[in-house]
This record gives structure tokens, C-alpha cells and sequence, in this order.
């Protein structure tokens, strides 16, 4: 499978790697839909503007679940994008020859690290040096065994988030890959079907870890 010309002349022309080309590209395609849906606001939805509205609606309304009311307004535009922009970057991998970002570790790994930094610095703002007392564990004399495995806990949420990802779309590309390979004229829709099933729970699984690890960051430490 080859990607379309123009992006393909783009990674030629450019030396840069295929994944970090379909990023841009489909940060694009997104920004396009988001300046579609608002040229055309109506006052009662419908066609574009109401799935829209239904999708942030539902992951506003989700986070409001776990975050709260006050809490939900200030995170909920990271978590918004992140929820949407993976979802997209894995769903392009239903498309013959477009490379699906999330299939390389380095995509998956960086918005992992913006996660990790961002509710760690959540934590310090909100509770100052007191949010220490995450990692210590319920008294004191455990202190010496509990916070290094605290320590390992919060960077093994970084490997959590970005290889899980990456692992399953990869190994969806790859399968895609070579059912197209196998039978390019008439691809099973069951398989496509699954694909798009587990790329939409990827997304929403790394959207809820996100949101979870926010939450415990901004709550009283234990």
C-alpha cells in the first residue's frame, strides 16, 4: 500500500518520517471539521453540528462524572483533545495507504509524557509540597517501601498509556494490512468493523486513564 501522492511527496521531499506527516495532516483535517461545524451554528442542530455537539456534550458530561463541576471547565480542553485527536489518529488506519499516527511509539509516548507532566504539576499546584504525601503511603514507617513503588507506579503509567496504544494499533495496522494485501478488492467488513471497535475503546482508554490520574493529582493526598 502507498500513501496518496501528495503526502507521499511530502515525506520524500522532506525527509520527515511518514507517522509525523499523517499527524499533521490529520490535526488539519480536524481543524478543517471544527471550522465547518462553526461557520455553521444554528440554533437547533442538526447533520454535522449535532454529532458535534453530541460528542463533546458526552465527553464534557464524562468528565464532569469524575472530575466535578468546579474541576471539569479547566481540564476538560486537554482531555477533549486528546479523546479526540487519538481517536482520529487511530480510525485513519481504515484507509489504504494512510499510516495511522498512533502506530508509532514516538506519537504515543509524547502525549503519554504531556499526561504525566501535566497531572504532576496539577498536584504540586494544588496541594504544594504536601502532595508528597502521595507517595508515602498511610504512615511513616512505610515510607522507605512504599514510595519507591509509588515512584515506579507513576512512570509505569507512562509506558501504560503509550505501549498499550501503540501495541493494538500496530498490531490493527498490521492486520489490515494484510487482509488489503490478501484480498484487495473485497475487504471483510467484519475486520474493518473490529478494527474501528478497537481503535474507538483505545482512545476512550487512554482518555479515561488521563482523566483518572488527573483526579487523583487534584485530590486531598492520603
Amino acid at each position: 500500500m502507498e500513501a496518496p501522492s501528495f503526502l507521499d511527496f511530502i515525506i520524500h521531499a522532506t525527509g520527515l518520517p511518514g507517522y509525523l506527516v499523517f499527524s499533521w495532516f490529520m490535526i488539519l483535517v480536524i481543524v478543517g471539521l471544527a471550522l465547518v461545524v462553526r461557520s455553521s451554528l444554528k440554533l437547533m442542530p442538526e447533520g454535522i453540528q449535532n454529532v458535534a455537539e453530541s460528542v463533546v456534550y458526552g465527553i464534557y458530561s464524562f468528565v464532569e462524572d469524575i472530575l466535578g463541576k468546579e474541576e471539569t471547565p479547566k481540564h476538560f480542553p486537554l482531555l477533549a483533545t486528546l479523546a479526540i485527536v487519538i481517536f482520529f489518529y487511530n480510525i485513519v488506519e481504515l484507509i489504504p495507504g494512510f499510516i495511522p499516527p498512533t502506530s508509532s511509539l514516538n506519537t504515543t509516548l509524547s502525549m503519554a509524557l504531556i499526561v504525566f507532566f501535566y497531572y504532576q504539576f496539577l498536584g504540586f499546584k494544588r496541594h504544594g509540597i504536601k502532595y508528597i504525601k502521595h507517595f508515602m503511603g498511610p504512615v511513616w514507617w512505610l515510607v522507605p517501601l512504599i514510595l519507591p513503588i509509588e515512584i515506579i507506579g507513576h512512570f509505569a503509567r507512562i509506558v501504560s498509556l503509550s505501549v498499550r496504544l501503540f501495541g493494538n494499533i500496530f498490531g490493527d495496522d498490521l492486520l489490515l494490512a494484510v487482509v488489503f494485501f490478501l484480498a484487495p478488492w473485497l475487504v471483510p467488513l467484519p475486520v474493518m468493523a473490529l478494527v474501528l471497535l478497537a481503535a474507538s475503546i483505545q482512545a476512550f482508554i487512554f482518555f479515561l486513564l488521563s482523566t483518572l490520574y488527573i483526579a487523583d493529582a487534584i485530590n486531598e493526598a492520603h
